[in-house]
């Protein structure tokens, strides 16, 4: 069993930045692949990035890509989301995702899910 807790979400104008941060509870952090999710109102789900255990391996979503950055700390069982260059449609539910080993882009393939965390981005 893992438990995530999202943080650092909020109100911030267009152009601005946020670090979403993602805190796993599970020692071995490490055997996890770690994605990142979001959800607007009247929208589904909507891969953003996704990372593999040791961070060798990312992957973005094409609407985020040049503007978020993935990247885990594996030492603080944690998994971060930089947001630069954040443009109104990019307000949601963020949420972060763990999956044994393989690193996925499937929403469906993650087996562990925190509460998310919300962004939102005036214009």
């Amino acid at each position: 069993q893992v438990q995530l807790v999202e943080s650092g979400g909020g109100l911030v104008q267009a152009g601005g930045s946020l670090r979403l941060s993602c805190a796993a509870s599970r020692r071995t952090f490490s055997d996890y692949a770690m994605g990142w999710f979001r959800q607007a109102p009247g929208k589904e789900r909507e891969f953003v990035a996704a990372i593999s255990r040791f961070g060798g391996t990312t992957y973005y979503a094409d609407s985020v890509k040049g503007r978020f950055t993935i990247s885990r700390d594996n030492a603080k069982n944690t998994v971060y989301l930089q947001m630069n260059s954040l443009k109104p449609e990019d307000t949601a539910v963020y949420c972060c995702a763990a999956r044994p080993f393989r690193t996925t882009t499937n929403s469906g393939n993650y087996d562990y899910w925190g509460q998310g965390t919300q962004v939102t981005v005036s214009s």
